[in-house]
């Protein structure tokens, strides 16, 4: 998993079918610290690429859904179902096939409202000084706004900072779960159990996350040029090892 590196003493986590498109995912509110902890771990993982050590940790993965909240639980639970047939190498050419080559399907959170413009590299930017706020520094294979990263810290904090760096990006989640619902793939159930951990969506947010469903990601730009100086996350093996503890 690729990850960040807290400057900090460490946190340790807590233990413990798509629907049709559109804002049809319900919020369950807030949920309890330790289960929110164990929710955004397990869902980090299932959002990064698939691995052979993933794949090997399966059991733990599917322990620590058994005792989730039913909102929670039964969207990753169909997930599990649904990619249990598949061999590792099925299941990282669909993720491939399904992340990295569809623009309404991207992980990096900043890509939604900036896409491949001038903005992003400002948009960017703002995510290392959240991470940084919260006592995280860049340093590894992941630029800051990748959504399992941001469910890490989620994970391996109080989740303040990253509740509201979630709350500031709902509509490009939630452009992600209807690209997913609609493609019927199986991270759909995923995403939906990500936003049933989240709070209500604003009426603003609506607004912005159908802009965003008509227009698709902003495009008419390119200045990306600039951001080799922003270094991606580290990784973190003890993160999944804290959170089965």
């Amino acid at each position: 998993m690729s990850r960040a590196t807290r400057s900090r003493a460490s946190t340790s986590a807590g233990a413990a079918g798509p629907g049709t498109a559109g804002l049809g995912a319900a919020s369950s509110g807030p949920l309890p610290d330790a289960e929110r902890r164990a929710a955004h771990t397990v869902i980090s993982i299932l959002l990064d690429y698939p691995t052979a050590e993933t794949v090997a940790h399966r059991a733990d993965v599917e322990d620590v859904v058994a005792g989730l909240s039913p909102g929670v639980r039964r969207p990753l639970r169909a997930f599990l179902d649904a990619t249990a047939p598949l061999s590792l190498g099925e299941l990282q050419a669909a993720y491939v096939t399904t992340f990295d080559l569809k623009r309404r399907c991207s992980l990096y959170l900043s890509y939604y409202a900036a896409g491949d413009t001038r903005k992003r590299g400002a948009a960017l930017v703002t995510f290392v000084e959240a991470f940084r706020a919260a006592g995280w520094e860049t340093d590894g294979s992941e630029l800051p706004d990748h959504l399992p990263t941001v469910l890490e810290l989620s994970a391996r904090t109080d989740g303040e900072i990253a509740g509201v760096v979630l709350d500031a990006h709902r509509d490009g989640i939630e452009v992600l779960r209807a690209a997913l619902e609609t493609l019927r793939s199986p991270w759909a159930h995923v995403v939906a159990a990500l936003v049933a951990t989240l709070p209500a969506m604003q009426s603003a947010t609506a607004a912005r996350f159908r802009d965003l469903v008509a227009a698709g990601p902003p495009t008419e730009l390119v200045g990306l040029s600039d951001l080799s100086h922003l270094t991606p996350f580290a990784t973190i093996p003890s993160l999944t090892e804290e959170t089965r503890r």
